[in-house]
């Protein structure tokens, strides 16, 4: 397959096609923490928890964890939801959110 601009103006490319691999950003994960960056390859590694989510709902959970958007309990729901899928990564970082939106006042 042909990774060009003239192949996806021709209809020939998907956005499956180039998308990445949990094992790719699992790679980039360990690079960025080799190079001192254990902040990167947290995120990275949510990333690669997330790939197997859907584009809509990934524009959902992130609107659903913006602060305003979602009471305590409902934050509470996504992160046992996302453990249940298997992004205990991701689950984890909620909970870390709910718990600083409750302290600062940002959710009830």
């Amino acid at each position: 397959m042909d990774l060009s601009l003239d192949a996806v103006l021709r209809g020939e490319l998907r956005a499956e096609d180039v998308r990445i691999t949990p094992a790719t950003l699992e790679r980039q994960a360990a690079a960025a923490e080799g190079a001192g960056n254990p902040q990167l390859a947290d995120n990275l590694r949510r990333g690669a928890e997330l790939v197997a989510f859907g584009d809509d709902e990934l524009l959902q959970l992130y609107d659903r964890l913006r602060p305003g958007r979602s009471s305590a309990a409902e934050l509470a729901a996504m992160a046992d939801e996302l453990e249940a899928r298997h992004a205990v990564r991701c689950a984890a970082m909620v909970r870390e959110a709910r718990a600083a939106y409750l302290r600062r006042g940002l959710v009830t």
